[in-house]
């Protein structure tokens, strides 16, 4: 039995219209030999009768009386209603389909209610529905704790829920529908003359989801990754098979394209602050302490430099006065510059070639911009700078490294 999994988020499913589209891509795998399994989000963003954040909308967010079990509950339910919209418009256009929930289709978890961990995957009932019909459409984000309570996998959930579906289901393909054609080497938003890759490695794309890209989520790839499954980031609206293959290195066939260019793409995080802590000389634990006490209070520490005169890391904006509260209360002057984003840039290529940070740093320096604070990693150079230099940070590490120009970036491969 051949099968493909193919995921479609909230605004693929939103309107009549569009679960047309997705219907059509369905079609298209059948036509090809497939078995199709459909993993669907909520239907729509919030405002929209069945979103997520519209149900969530029903109870107080100011209410802590209601236990993360209950918000479960609720929030689940979107996904099972667009699962069962989706089976109906698939029957009424002459398919077999069934519709599965995540338990029923052997999602197993922990019981971390709004962030469970995918702990197992069951999947004898899911292929015996295979049997029997075309098309299994499953909701997404969703699962069942051994103690047979319902979970949500938190942010990302969906594409978390179609990757492991393929790796359980050893799928030819796990095809993730988006507005856009393919992972882009920076967001369209801001330059216009990104471009959309065709082919990326599940690192590249891990390295470049953690630095804010918003196509896949990092879980999704991971679970890909270590079962080779590969995936495709595709248009709802073409009917092409093309956009970005995710896949492993060794994996080119004779004829593929692969980058050769020094950086993938360029992604940003915004709305950061920057905190510094001067660092008296007779305090050697002061990091530690420090990072001891932001771990106890949940907050996410980034970015981190520590010299001999101080200690600087980065917060989302929304922990600023958290931060500055606990490092009051442990007796650390502190400075907090808000309003920061961080720009990446991504590329397996730069590992072990000297040059790329002056490169980015001349760019950034012609520019206009002011690096508040650079660190780097095998494939990732970050920069700090103020949330207004973000746009034009981005452009200028853009052009600086020719991804627009598609000819710099690939080759084709032949034995």
């Amino acid at each position: 039995m051949r099968i493909t999994v193919q995921k479609y988020g909230g605004s693929s499913v939103q309107s009549e219209t569009l679960r047309q589209k997705a219907a059509g891509h369905v079609k298209s795998a059948m036509q090809s030999g497939f078995k199709v399994v459909v993993v669907v989000s909520a239907m729509g963003r919030m405002n929209d009768p069945y979103a997520t954040d519209t149900l969530l909308n029903l109870i107080s967010e100011g209410d802590s009386a209601l236990p993360k079990r209950e918000r479960d509950m609720l929030q689940s339910t979107g996904e099972v209603i667009s699962s069962v919209v989706f089976t109906n418009l698939l029957i009424a256009e002459g398919l077999k389909a069934s519709a599965l929930t995540g338990k029923q289709a052997g999602f197993r978890t922990t019981e971390e209610f709004g962030s469970a961990r995918i702990t197992e995957m069951d999947t004898r009932h899911l292929r015996k529905r295979l049997e029997e019909v075309d098309v299994v459409v499953v909701a997404g984000f969703q699962g069942e704790s051994e103690s047979g309570e319902t979970t949500t996998l938190g942010r990302g959930g969906s594409d978390t829920s179609a990757t492991a579906l393929g790796a359980a289901l050893q799928a030819e393909f796990v095809d993730i529908f988006t507005d856009v054609d393919g992972i882009m080497t920076a967001d369209p938003r801001i330059v216009g003359d990104a471009r959309p890759m065709k082919t990326l490695t599940y690192t590249e794309v891990s390295n470049l989801a953690h630095q804010g890209a918003k196509v896949i989520h990092p879980r999704a790839v991971e679970i890909a990754m270590h079962a080779k499954v590969p995936i495709r980031i595709r248009s709802l609206s073409s009917a092409s098979n093309g956009g970005t293959l995710i896949t492993t290195a060794q994996t080119h066939t004779p004829g593929s394209d692969v980058r050769e260019g020094l950086v993938t793409g360029i992604t940003y995080v915004r709305r950061i602050t920057q905190v510094i802590v001067p660092k008296q000389q007779e305090d050697m634990q002061a990091a530690s302490v420090i990072f001891e006490r932001m771990a106890a209070e949940g907050v996410s520490v980034d970015f981190i430099n520590i010299d001999p005169t101080s200690i600087v890391f980065t917060v989302p904006e929304g922990k600023s006065q958290l931060v500055e509260q606990n490092l009051n209360d442990m007796n650390y002057p502190q400075k907090l510059l808000q309003g920061c984003a961080k720009v990446s840039a991504v590329g397996a290529g730069m590992t072990g070639v000297p040059g790329v940070v002056s490169r980015m740093t001349s760019a950034l320096y012609q520019a206009g911009i002011d690096i508040l604070q650079a660190t780097d990693s095998h494939t990732t150079i970050w920069v700090l700078v103020r949330d207004e230099e973000m746009h034009g940070a981005v452009n200028a590490l853009h052009g600086v490294f020719h991804l627009a120009d598609s000819q710099n970036h690939e080759r084709r491969i032949s034995e």
